[in-house]
């Protein structure tokens, strides 16, 4: 099989939510979470064994509820957290229908069909197996074995809230802090006994009219850990975790909804945001009136973007269109001349106009187009132990394990 062929999985249950495994381990990892009303939801733990070019799985059972996010503790390999629906059923009681004259036929027919239901996006922290923390090279046997259950550490409370839109954690830290956002709210909690027990730690609201929610948040590996940024609505924002102030605001970022954003690993006040306009803008958040580049190669909304964790030119999307981008933002990155610089570097460049000519930048482009997807691509992510491989989700179920190209490869490492 050639070095740069995808490698696909199905997962036989529609799926959008999946996350790397972040920490420190050797193994390519990823974790997949379905969505499924009729049988019992999982996650499925991938191992993805790149000297045979083989998936191999392991199946967790979630009975929760449908998984909407998923995201994995950077500092305990066992240990993720999920948001997920719940339905609250409720009934009129058999008082109720005696006063209002009810037949029993009645009342059993209502007791099939609730009268009031709502769903509720939950979150919460989870353990998985001890056998499984690892990565491993060996599925087991299907026809013997069955799926094993998440251990719940503790739950996320929500109960002033209604929607969990996405749980985060803080990336360069001991696991111990998470921020979730729920309708208009940005929780800070506090993971205490082993995790068992979450600590609301402070919180911070949108102001405004209407019904504001959050759809999605990222936590910045830059300033030591203290910024967040979130997006409602067409609008992104910044926050300071030790103050849970405001500290940027970009209103009307996007046409329409912002769907998902990502900070950029080696660039600190770079971030990238994607929306249903179709478009992907890279802001540099000291001059929020308008984006540093923008791109328009998807021809239906955007769900997701990612920067490379060690290599920011490379950047993924994923959309509606089915499709997955990888483009090179080399002009933006940290190595927009082929090596490492930094802003200082960028701002002392006019001493050294003659030097320039013969160093000009390199040129933005699309370097390859995937369509392995039938269906809409909701979520793309890195693999976080290796730089060069990829994992793409569909909602029909289909995982793609994809790699950037080994010319590309070879022309950025050399």
């Amino acid at each position: 099989m050639e070095d740069d062929a995808p490698v696909i999985y199905g997962l036989e249950f529609q799926a959008r939510a999946l996350t790397p495994q972040t920490a420190e381990t050797d193994a390519i990892r990823f974790l997949v979470g379905t969505q499924s009303l009729k049988y019992d939801n999982q996650i499925h733990i991938i191992d993805f064994d790149d000297e045979n070019n083989i998936i191999n799985k392991n199946v967790l059972l979630h009975q929760a509820g449908e998984i909407w996010h998923i995201s994995a503790s950077p500092a305990d390999r066992g240990v993720l957290a999920t948001c997920y629906n719940r339905t609250c059923c409720c009934v009129l009681s058999l008082d109720s229908f005696v006063a209002l004259g009810k037949s029993a036929a009645q009342l059993l027919k209502a007791l099939e069909t609730p009268s009031d239901s709502k769903v509720l996006t939950c979150a919460a922290v989870w353990r998985m197996p001890k056998e499984l923390e690892s990565g491993s090279h060996e599925s087991p046997d299907d026809s013997s074995s069955t799926a094993q259950t998440l251990e719940l550490l503790c739950h996320l409370d929500n109960t002033a809230h209604s929607n969990m839109a996405c749980v985060v954690w803080e990336p360069m830290g001991d696991g111990k802090k998470i921020i979730s956002l729920a309708d208009n709210h940005i929780l800070l909690w506090d993971l205490q006994e082993s995790s068992s027990q979450a600590v609301l730690a402070s919180s911070a609201s949108l102001g405004g009219k209407g019904q504001l929610k959050f759809t999605s948040g990222r936590w910045s590996p830059h300033h030591n850990c203290t910024q967040v940024a979130t997006a409602n609505d067409t609008t992104l924002r910044g926050w300071d975790t030790r103050t849970m102030s405001q500290i940027y605001c970009i209103e009307n970022a996007h046409g329409q909804l912002v769907r998902d954003l990502d900070f950029n690993p080696n660039k600190q006040y770079y971030l990238a945001s994607c929306g249903d306009d179709c478009k992907v803008k890279f802001w540099d958040t000291r001059n929020v009136t308008e984006p540093v580049k923008t791109l328009e190669e998807h021809s239906h909304w955007v769900w997701n973007v990612r920067y490379n964790h060690s290599h920011d030119q490379l950047v993924l999307t994923g959309s509606s269109d089915s499709r997955v981008i990888l483009s090179n933002m080399v002009s933006i990155s940290s190595e927009p001349f082929g090596h490492l610089v930094d802003d200082d570097d960028i701002s002392d460049q006019e001493d050294h106009r003659s030097e320039e000519k013969s160093k000009e930048p390199l040129q933005d482009n699309v370097i390859a187009t995937y369509e392995e997807h039938e269906d809409s691509v909701y979520a793309v992510d890195w693999s976080s132990a290796d730089p060069w491989l990829f994992a793409s989700l569909s909602y029909d179920g289909r995982l793609v394990i994809n790699r950037v190209p080994r010319a590309l490869k070879y022309h950025i490492l050399l």
